[in-house]
């Protein structure tokens, strides 16, 4: 009797076992217990789940196509920066850099081979906090102690933006423009870094295909 009893717990513990390895990795069901108004299970499984999935990778894949462009315009303007962080030559690391966002981006937007090409631009982007940290934008003013001299002896050489801006050598502008540097490229490494674990989601080209990395 024993037996049977070890024989039926052990089946039923390699069912659940088995039940958490099969489970669709886009099951966005919501316990109807566990919410103050149940009627809005269904909302959030058949829209708002997956809507804030698409709209969130819309939103990575946009904004790097939107900052890959320029670079396609301009392939060989990355050339020193792809060698100064230690990927030579210049000449052709500069426009596949250029490629891999426009080209990882127009695919994170679709949902196409979004893993892989998530992975790519998380790698490039974590590579680009690294370079702010080590080669940052407020490492030293933007005026030298003869500029801020001369600039204030004539203030009528800037705008009242300018003033703004370097009145105290440009200090509180490049500290502003570090700040923002890392966190904008930290904030979309992590996104690209979500999709190359968890994939395209439910609207997605990889899952009309059927097909994922």
């Amino acid at each position: 009797m024993q037996q049977h009893a070890n024989g039926h717990g052990d089946s039923s513990s390699n069912a659940f076992t088995g039940h958490l390895l099969m489970r669709n990795p886009f099951d966005f069901s919501v316990s109807r217990d566990r919410l103050v108004i149940p009627a809005l299970a269904g909302i959030y499984e058949k829209f708002a789940q997956p809507a804030g999935w698409l709209l969130l990778r819309l939103a990575v894949g946009g904004w790097l196509v939107h900052e890959g462009w320029p670079k396609i315009l301009a392939p060989m303007g990355q050339v020193q920066f792809v060698e100064m962080i230690g990927f030579h030559p210049g000449w052709l690391f500069s426009p596949l850099l250029a490629v891999m966002q426009v080209v990882g981006g127009i695919a994170l937007v679709l949902g196409l081979l979004t893993r892989p090409f998530a992975l790519a631009n998380a790698v490039m982007l974590f590579v680009t906090v690294w370079f702010h940290f080590h080669y940052p934008y407020n490492a030293e003013p933007l005026l030298s102690s003869a500029g801020l001299e001369a600039i204030r002896a004539h203030p009528e050489f800037l705008t009242a933006n300018g003033s703004k801006r370097l009145m105290d050598a440009g200090i509180a502008f490049t500290d502003l423009l570090q700040g923002k540097a890392v966190q904008l490229s930290s904030i979309w490494a992590f996104g690209c870094l979500f999709f190359a674990a968890f994939g395209g989601g439910l609207w997605s080209v990889d899952r009309l295909l059927k097909k994922s990395f």
